[in-house]
Parts: C-alpha cells; sequence; structure tokens
C-alpha cells in the first residue's frame, strides 16, 4: 500500500485478484456517465488485457482503510512533438458517497507524479462536457482543456470496415 496525506486513505496498483472490483469500478463509472448500455466489460475480458501476456493499461486502486473506493485506469502514449512518452488516463472514480474528501485529487496527484518519475511529458484524459463539477475539479488543479481538438472514434462496423480495406500489417522482427 502507499500511503498518501489524507488519514486513512491509500493506494496500491492492482493485481490479478483485482478484477471482480475492477469491473464493479467500470459499471459504477457507466451508469454515472449514462452508458451502461455501452458497458461490455468482462472479468476475463480485463484479466487477458490488464493482466495478460500483453498487458494494455495499469490501474491503481485506492482504498480507506480497508473499503474500496475508487480507481484510476491509465496507460501510456506517446508524444512525437516531445519524442517522450506520456500518460492518459482513461478512468477515474470514485464511488458517490466518497467524493469530496480528496481522493480523486491524490489519484490524479499519484499519477502525475508517477508521470514525473517514468519522465513522461504530460498526463492527459477527457471528460464528458456535460459534468461541469469534474471540468470545475479539473481546472482548479490547473488542468487546461483542448478546445482546438475534437476526440474521433472508430468502433464496431466503422472499424472493422476500415481495417477490412488494409493490407496485412507487417511482422516485427
Amino acid at each position: 500500500m502507499i500511503d498518501t496525506h489524507l488519514p486513512g486513505f491509500s493506494l496500491r496498483f492492482a493485481d490479478p485478484d483485482d478484477v471482480p472490483l475492477i469491473l464493479r469500478f467500470i459499471e459504477g463509472l457507466a451508469d454515472f456517465e449514462r452508458l451502461s448500455d455501452e458497458c461490455v466489460a468482462t472479468e476475463d475480458g480485463l484479466r487477458k488485457t490488464l493482466f495478460g501476456e500483453d498487458r494494455y493499461a495499469e490501474v491503481v486502486l485506492g482504498y480507506y482503510e480497508s473499503i474500496p473506493v475508487g480507481f484510476a485506469l491509465f496507460f501510456h502514449t506517446y508524444s512525437t512533438f516531445l519524442a517522450r512518452p506520456g500518460i492518459y488516463l482513461e478512468d477515474l472514480f470514485i464511488l458517490p458517497e466518497w467524493r469530496g474528501r480528496g481522493y480523486g485529487r491524490t489519484l490524479l496527484a499519484f499519477l502525475a507524479k508517477l508521470a514525473v518519475e517514468r519522465d513522461c511529458g504530460r498526463l492527459e484524459w477527457a471528460v464528458l462536457d456535460w459534468n461541469e463539477d469534474a471540468v470545475r475539479f479539473y481546472r482548479r488543479l490547473g488542468a487546461k482543456p483542448l478546445d482546438e481538438w475534437t476526440t474521433f472514434r472508430l468502433a464496431g462496423g466503422a472499424l472493422r470496415d476500415l481495417a477490412s480495406t488494409s493490407p496485412r500489417p507487417p511482422s516485427r522482427r
């Protein structure tokens, strides 16, 4: 466990035994974001992608004493302009009954410290524009919105359709 400046609150990196807890947090976040119908994550999928041979993301769990209260799921990106890695925060979620106690800020501060320790050039994330509380929270931390950027996404059939037009990627040596 990683002690924090908040009494009773600690962090730790998740391990494979935490997959059911991680899924519960993801489902809670999907419900909060009104996207439960899009959440198809499974324990098997999380186990494979978070703790399998190829690990695509990392998870930090937040605990008040022995009670799990939140999580952050993140992965590395790369900035060609900086020629350095970055950290992208995919999800940050604190259970509603535990909000307002500094736990989300502590998780973000930990990720910022991790980014600095890993020589990353930035820590980035997206927030739903209707989530005004989160936007105010992030601005208070000194985060700046990238208003000039628009996020695009290919998924489902559109992703498969575009992929079908591509030649096979070359094998890596």
